[in-house]
């Protein structure tokens, strides 16, 4: 099995970014935020402060978004916003509401608070709606928009509250057809350019690398066995 690069879920982009790791940000940023995150995570493997920790270097940065696809944009927020206001919603729950095991319930409670969003909404005249839920052109803007901020990943969040499983199905069926043949065409050239210009600074990374001596066999502990023999499928008498 291929060794699988590093990738983590940053607190900040330059930490992973010094020990040349790939980074995850769990969190839906809008583009031009995200273009930040990603100076200061390539400002930083292209310093001296960038110590890989693996052996090799896996420079690539990646965003969550929501993701309902539909040629009418009503239909496809209708679909997906809810089921991804409750992802939001549930993530914070873990660690600012209180909660009786078996007894409260999350689902419900979110219905009933996100009604009330919805009427102060309406009193005010706000409508909203989360990026990557939309029109393929909107995922196509919002891509492109990733695209040219410095990201290299988009991941699109799908199963969340009572999302449809059929539904999910036909987004990813538009977005292969309608949305991702434009990137897919540039991802080769896009990935060998970005290689290129990386280069002699992974190389100059790598070369900061301490690297450890190769151990004595000796020097290797035993896993040791827990049992003489296997046991399968033994049933008593």
């Amino acid at each position: 099995m291929p060794a699988v690069p590093l990738q983590m879920q940053p607190r900040q982009d330059e930490h992973l970014a010094k020990a040349d790791e790939g980074a995850l940000a769990f969190s839906f940023v809008d583009p031009e935020e995200a273009r930040t995150w990603s100076r200061i995570y390539y400002d930083t493997i292209k310093s001296e402060a960038c110590v890989p920790l693996g052996h090799s270097v896996n420079a690539n940065i990646a965003m969550v978004s929501a993701f309902s696809v539909h040629p009418d944009r009503d239909t496809a927020v209708g679909r997906g916003q809810e089921g991804f206001e409750f992802f939001g919603y549930a993530l914070a729950a873990l660690v600012t509401r209180d909660a009786v095991p078996g007894r409260s319930g999350l689902w419900e409670n979110f219905r009933r608070e996100r009604a009330e969003r919805k009427h102060a909404s309406a009193v005010h005249g706000v409508s909203k709606h989360a990026p990557g839920i939309g029109t393929p052109e909107d995922l196509r803007t919002l891509v492109r928009a990733f695209e040219e901020a410095g990201i290299d990943q988009t991941i699109f969040l799908q199963q969340a509250g009572n999302n449809r499983h059929d539904e999910i199905c036909e987004s990813l069926e538009r977005f292969a057809s309608d949305v991702l043949p434009e990137f897919a065409d540039e991802a080769a050239e896009r990935g060998e350019k970005k290689a290129r210009e990386l280069a002699p600074w992974i190389e100059a990374a790598l070369a900061r690398k301490p690297r450890m001596r190769d151990l004595a066999d000796e020097e290797i502990p035993v896993a040791t066995a827990s049992v003489a023999a296997p046991i399968v499928n033994r049933t008593s008498a």
